[in-house]
């Protein structure tokens, strides 16, 4: 039965759904609970063979065998001898992996990471792929992504016909002027070179394509009957002798070798293995503290062509522009807001325009950014109501000791590694789980091996993540809470101190430190891009602390928790407070090495 040879034994129960499946897909779903039989029927005749060895032995002693002690040679007990073996090696041969039978992985959700994941493993022999999709249909949808050249590389080297088509919609960004700007005086702040660093390593410039074509891409490639529209996995099950169930939100269920849950930030796979909540309190995700508004309209500033992505510092909140391409820029305003302020601040926007900015959103952001950059202003002024929208950010603290694998079920992207948007490596670090994720899985030979290949899987990609999570989190607390307007002297009708408060003077101080951090930054980031090594030391303590602490050290509020927490790293104030910055960069040396 466990061979295709249907039965009334063995024949599991499927849902309409399942019953329309092709003959192999239904025998590669039946295949785990078959062993699960295989493996009770060789228990049975073990105890039995145990339990029936005295009569055996009684029976030698009256004479009515022939044979040395224990020698049982009755048909009877060769014929459970022979039962025995045959069930054993049916077990073992249901445990190995060939081209009929398949190793068949079910991916949880259709984004970025989920459709690399089944691009890396459509092509490799011995693996079937599933993607289970909870929308019924794929519809355009979504802004821009951005493609850093680590992500881009990765591409290139899974596939390079997939990587044509992909760099055929991509505008490039790092080989353009990228910066900082002062959001008060418009001022070129400090430069981050995204070119240099790519081109050294010969990787593609950094990019950014547009959401729905990325995923018409990666769809296209898949083969007919991959993708399972209409219902999401709401949980899952480990099988007796391995194999997993999807057990989708229509009642139905899914069975595989491995689930990966690919199912974002709001993920049901993570809610079931980490035994809490989808959403809320006790999920595990946070509120980063900040929301954003995020525009996308045809825009031609007079920088077009020649400046690829600028951020605008201040007080308290940042502003960021970037071009997507084919004369359309998008735009973000970062504030720091108490969650659910879409709802609760929407009696403060205004119903009329304010300054050429239409009503609604544009004009509450012409208030707010009142005394910035004029370049922010005209963007906003050019932008309508309806192009418009913002949402609250939400991530998680690095995954250090969370669960990233349980059995034959592991995570990806979001649902493990949920990340702010300020390094653009949301998607990217989701394209290099799929990768190492493949790597792992392509050599097995037995499905029993699976839950080692997650486990080294979650070796290879913990630190790195956790890295790349952590300073972006730092980004976004450091621009907020520890840059202001940089402290300037004017000579323009006599000597002015410009914003020579603490906070501006410290901005100002950071500047000269801060090309040396991008450098570190995007070396790290291009660096073992493919995670070869399970623990760089070296760069991830390169990443965090030369390049993370001085940021900390220096900015305005010292040792503040909030930012350290972060990274990881709250508990280290206790130890670094009242030390010079040589003690403080030791200690924290130290405690960042124990948790590598």
């Amino acid at each position: 039965c466990c061979r295709g040879v249907e039965s009334d034994a063995c024949a599991p129960i499927h849902s309409p759904t399942e019953m329309q499946l092709p003959m192999n897909v239904r025998r590669s779903a039946r295949r785990s609970s078959c062993l699960a039989r295989v493996g009770a029927v060789a228990g049975a005749t073990a105890l039995l063979l145990h339990v029936a060895r005295p009569w055996f032995a009684g029976r030698e002693s009256t004479g009515n065998f022939v044979g040395t002690p224990h020698t049982l040679r009755s048909p009877f007990h060769r014929r459970l001898t022979a039962a025995a073996t045959a069930t054993a090696e049916v077990a073992v041969a249901l445990d190995q992996i060939t081209d009929e039978e398949p190793l068949h992985v079910l991916v949880a959700g259709a984004g970025v990471g989920g459709l690399a994941l089944a691009n890396a493993l459509g092509h490799m022999p011995k693996i079937k792929v599933t993607v289970i999709e909870k929308t019924s249909a794929f519809k355009r949808f979504g802004g821009p992504i951005q493609l850093a050249s680590n992500a881009m590389m990765n591409l290139k080297e899974m596939n390079r016909e997939l990587y044509d088509k992909i760099e055929a919609k991509a505008t490039w960004t790092g080989n353009l002027t990228n910066g900082i700007k002062d959001g008060i005086r418009s001022e070129w702040y400090a430069m981050f070179d995204l070119k240099t660093p790519a081109a050294d390593r010969g990787m593609p410039f950094t990019c950014v394509v547009e959401r729905p074509d990325l995923q018409e891409i990666m769809l296209g490639e898949l083969g007919e009957g991959i993708v399972r529209n209409g219902a999401g996995v709401d949980s899952y099950k480990h099988l007796t002798g391995g194999g997993v169930v999807a057990m989708l939100d229509d009642g139905t269920e899914v069975r595989g070798d491995v689930l990966i849950g690919a199912d974002g930030i709001w993920s049901s796979i993570r809610a079931t293995m980490h035994k809490n909540e989808v959403r809320g309190e006790g999920s595990g995700t946070t509120y980063s503290g900040y929301t954003v508004y995020a525009g996308e309209l045809n825009y031609k500033p007079a920088d077009n062509g020649e400046v690829g992505y600028k951020v605008y510092i201040g007080p308290v909140q940042y502003f960021v522009v970037t071009d997507i391409g084919k004369g359309r820029y998008q735009w973000y305003a970062f504030l720091a807001k108490p969650v659910g302020t879409a709802k609760s601040d929407a009696t403060l926007k205004p119903t009329e325009e304010v300054d050429g900015c239409a009503a609604g959103n544009p004009a509450y952001l012409r208030e707010v950014f009142e005394g910035w950059s004029s370049e922010i202003h005209d963007i906003i002024r050019a932008t309508r109501d309806d192009e418009v929208q913002q949402r609250d950010l939400y991530d998680r603290p690095p995954s250090l000791t969370e669960p990233w694998h349980e059995g034959h079920v592991a995570l990806l992207g979001d649902a493990i590694h949920a990340m702010m948007p300020n390094l653009g490596q949301g998607g990217c670090q989701a394209m290099e789980d799929a990768i190492v994720i493949s790597e792992e899985l392509k050599n097995l030979s037995r499905r029993s091996e699976v839950p080692d290949a997650l486990a080294k899987y979650k070796e290879r990609r913990l630190i790195r993540s956790a890295s790349v999570q952590g300073l972006s989190r730092f980004a976004s607390d450091i621009i907020i809470r520890g840059f202001d307007t940089p402290a300037k002297i004017s000579f323009d009708d006599g000597i002015k101190f410009e914003n020579f408060g603490y906070a501006g003077i410290v901005t100002r101080m950071l500047q000269p430190i801060l090309p040396v951090f991008f450098q570190v930054q995007f070396s790290f980031l291009y660096s073992d891009y493919r995670n070869r090594f399970a623990l760089d030391l070296g760069a991830a303590v390169g990443f965090l602390v030369l390049g993370g602490i001085p940021l900390l050290l220096f900015s305005a509020g010292i040792f503040d928790t909030g930012i350290l927490a972060t990274l990881g790293l709250e508990g280290l104030v206790a130890g670094a407070e009242g030390g010079g910055v040589i003690e403080t960069l030791t200690t924290i040396g130290e405690e960042t090495a124990s948790l590598l």
